[in-house]
């Protein structure tokens, strides 16, 4: 690592000193030795409120990588998914003689470039900050890379590599798995995100996919005032999303304009393959006569065609109620174990149906499925393609943005009638048709090739020719204890017996070099026995009812990541072109944040 980034590693290390500290003694009580120690939702709470307040206190890098992890449930725990998903892309911009450095680089003297340059930002952002200025007649907003961030970030991310190991002892197998891929996944992303002429090559081509939508409206890019570090784009105001007594004075169809909005994603998902991946409050306006306006295309991302029909197969599934069907999608696209215990998976399939439709769900339901899940959720986990992150992220914050617009939207019933209005549901249909006429044909086949195989196996059988080879699977390793306990066992048996002989023979000190060994024998033994306990969190399946819902398996919880994250935008009425707001965040959070 460079000098930057060993200092840089120091100052990271000492903001999140405590709560690792608080980690390691979840395991063992004091450090070295003592018994693991259960942890609340409360502590877990207070503990992520924490750490984001140190994320804050340790700017843009680490901002951007909140962001991130709120994005994973198969790293964090529901509590810190809920805290991070609240974490907003919001900072004091740079001093203006700084960012007219940036712009002097790119494009030379403001002054000289736009007719008009108002040099007080209109936003702040960890990675960059907007100006409005005036091009060619044409009010425009600027948006300018904050001064030295590059150096910054690279400084970090060797931070973030370099305390991976660290780390690694703190998950479980699935997590540490994961969580190689985040660091890796993480570094793409924000380099991406630091790349205008990137987000200026996916603003214009999503925004050519809605040309003939009257309905939307992207900025266009002016490219003769954009580069790498600084883009140039259209003016578009308009009123937040979020703010629905003002869209309600406009007269704005929230329940409609709900509908709009997730028909818009679903076609960039399921039919364009390229969307935009930051669909925040901030990043979301409606002007006067309905038009949804869209910006920040910084967090933007690809869907691979082969996920595309997955999720298009797992929305039917939905539709259908298909639960086998939805399953198989999760497990094709790599989301879900192949080993997971599909009779608890459906399960928590079916009460997620009956929650997202609004329907009422019985407690002691609630409370036996959450039994269920607590036995096989955390062995076999769900998991998270890195190319999958970004799209739950767009699925959750969405959900979060519709339900503010209307607490009593349907998903299921919109996602259907897209589906249904695509074709997608008939050719579904087809699909399955075919399928089972090329099983027929399979098993036909299967039927004619048989017989001779079985008789050849037979007369094998008959000639006493059959060799039979069979592998143990024992990925948890159990024979492996098995076998440590059994050997410990023996020698406590041969230390006790060897230690009372030389005891009764007089060799006192013979004797108590025995004893001492079989104490350390037995201590072994009986930590054999005990069953492994880490930082678990109680799963959480549904994103919006069930975490209010007052089961004792799901205290501790009070808002979905959806709603914290539609919910958490405030700042101005009206929203200024670059999707971005320069209200401080985290000013309001509780007095104890610092406490592990």
């Amino acid at each position: 690592m460079t000098v930057r980034a060993y200092r840089r590693f120091f100052v990271v290390a000492w903001q999140f000193l405590p709560i690792l500290l608080a980690y390691a003694r979840d395991r063992r009580r004091f450090l070295v030795f003592g018994s693991p120690r259960q942890v609340s939702p409360e502590t877990r709470r207070r503990r992520a409120r924490a750490l984001l307040a140190s994320m804050l206190t340790l700017g843009p890098t680490f901002i951007k990588l909140g962001q991130l992890l709120s994005t994973r449930p198969d790293i964090l725990p529901p509590e810190y998914v809920e805290e991070f998903a609240t974490l907003q892309d919001e900072v004091p911009p740079a001093p203006w003689p700084e960012a007219r450095r940036v712009i002097e680089e790119e494009l030379g003297p403001p002054e000289e470039v736009f007719e008009d340059f108002d040099t007080d930002a209109i936003s702040g952002a960890s990675l960059g900050q907007v100006y409005v200025a005036r091009c060619e007649g044409e009010r425009v907003a600027v948006k300018v890379r904050r001064p030295n961030i590059e150096s910054l970030v690279e400084a970090d991310l060797r931070v973030i590599k370099f305390s991976l190991p660290l780390l690694m002892r703190f998950v479980g197998e699935a997590q540490s798995f994961s969580l190689e891929t985040l660091a890796d996944e993480f570094g793409v992303v924000i380099r991406e995100e630091m790349d205008y002429a990137r987000e200026a090559r996916m603003l214009e081509e999503i925004r050519a996919n809605f040309t003939d939508n009257p309905t939307i409206r992207i900025p266009r890019v002016i490219e003769k005032r954009s580069t790498d570090r600084v883009l140039t784009m259209e003016y578009l105001g308009g009123t937040k999303i979020s703010e629905v007594d003002d869209l309600d004075a406009l007269g704005v169809d929230r329940t409609g304009l709900a509908e709009n909005l997730q028909r818009v994603y679903l076609q960039m998902i399921v039919e364009d393959g390229v969307f935009h991946a930051d669909p925040h409050p901030g990043n979301l306006a409606v002007q006067d006569d309905g038009t949804l306006v869209f910006y920040d295309f910084g967090m933007s991302g690809r869907v691979p065609p082969y996920i595309q029909d997955k999720i298009v197969e797992f929305y039917v599934g939905i539709a259908n109620q298909d639960i086998d069907a939805i399953l198989d999608a999760l497990i094709e696209m790599g989301t879900l174990s192949p080993e997971a215990d599909r009779d608890t998976m459906g399960s928590v399939m079916e009460l997620a149906i009956a929650d997202v439709r609004g329907e009422q769900i019985e407690q002691y339901r609630v409370q036996q499925i959450v039994n269920q899940v607590e036995d096989t959720i955390y062995e076999f986990p769900l998991r998270l393609p890195p190319n999958l992150a970004l799209v739950l992220r767009v699925a959750t914050v969405v959900e979060g943005v519709c339900v503010t617009l209307d607490p009593r939207f349907d998903f299921i019933e919109v996602a259907t009638s897209y589906l249904r209005e695509r074709g997608y549901l008939e050719a579904g249909v087809q699909q399955f048709l075919e399928d089972r006429v090329e099983e027929v044909n399979r098993a036909t086949q299967s039927i004619v090739r048989v017989p001779p195989k079985l008789e050849r196996t037979l007369d094998r059988l008959e000639r006493n020719d059959v060799a039979v080879r069979a592998r143990i699977e024992d990925s948890n390793q159990v024979v492996d204890r098995l076998a440590r306990r059994v050997v410990l066992g023996l020698l406590l048996a041969a230390l006790t017996l060897s230690t009372a002989l030389t005891y009764s023979l007089g060799a006192y000190e013979g004797a108590a070099v025995g004893g001492a060994l079989a104490l350390l024998t037995a201590f072994l033994l009986y930590r054999s026995f005990r069953t492994p306990k880490g930082i678990r969190a109680q799963p959480q399946f549904t994103r919006q009812n069930l975490r209010q819902r007052g089961a004792s398996g799901l205290d501790g919880t009070s808002a979905g990541a959806a709603s914290s994250a539609a919910d958490s935008a405030g700042g101005t009425d009206r929203t200024d072109g670059s999707g971005e707001t320069s209200a401080p965040v985290g000013a309001d959070r509780s007095g104890d944040e610092g406490r592990v």
